[in-house]
């Protein structure tokens, strides 16, 4: 065979590799999306992202009932300057850590906010055992709406974490598996695994407001 035909022959085989695999790469494409196979990576981070705003949303609704819980308790109890103060302290540090989608992939800014609201949470619960020397204020009207109120956002609360870890874990779950994790690399590269609230002493159940 003369040299000239085997140059050309071998000049042109890598561009045939890319066209071959480019090919297959469409052809592989198709297939999955009939499937649907191609859409799930982001069916699975929208909805985590979506549990992820209810979380937020809710640890907000709490945080705006608590000035008037404050307030309310002021009232009755001014003795309990501490804990008052401790509560307040607690609100605006938790208020203040910036928080957005992007911050479910970074472990970093997640560990803050789990934190924060972790020490309102602990704040909060002590300010509540504290009203039970205050049989008045036990039974103020406002106090009472107040309660209530705290108690079905709490639930609310446990409820909303409880959907976005399944919801994590369904997406983290498909971009850490094949085929998801080749999906994830060719056609979404951007996708990360998202990070999720880890167990705290007594995290699985709500600060009793109950009196």
């Amino acid at each position: 065979m003369p040299s000239g035909t085997c140059l050309s022959d071998l000049s042109r085989t890598p561009i045939l590799a890319r066209i071959l695999g480019a090919l297959a790469a469409i052809v592989f494409a198709s297939c999955l999306s009939g499937c649907g196979a191609i859409n799930r990576v982001p069916t699975l981070e929208e909805q985590a992202k979506s549990a992820w705003s209810e979380v937020q949303n809710q640890y907000q609704r709490r945080a705006d009932l608590i000035p008037n819980l404050v307030e309310t308790v002021k009232g009755y109890a001014q003795q309990e300057k501490d804990v008052l103060t401790s509560v307040v302290e607690a609100r605006a540090k938790a208020s203040s850590v910036k928080v957005d989608a992007g911050t479910v992939s970074d472990p970093q800014k997640f560990k803050e906010f789990q934190d924060a609201q972790n020490q309102l949470s602990g704040a909060l619960g002590r300010l509540l055992v504290t009203v039970e020397r205050y049989p008045d204020l036990k039974s103020n009207q406002n106090f009472l709406a107040l309660q209530s109120q705290l108690e079905g956002t709490e639930n609310r609360i446990a409820v909303s974490r409880r959907d976005y870890i399944q919801a994590v874990q369904a997406y983290n779950t498909e971009v850490r598996t094949i085929p998801g994790r080749w999906i994830a690399a060719w056609f979404y590269p951007e996708a990360k695994p998202m990070e999720t609230f880890t167990a705290t002493p007594n995290a699985e159940r709500p600060p009793n407001v109950k009196f």
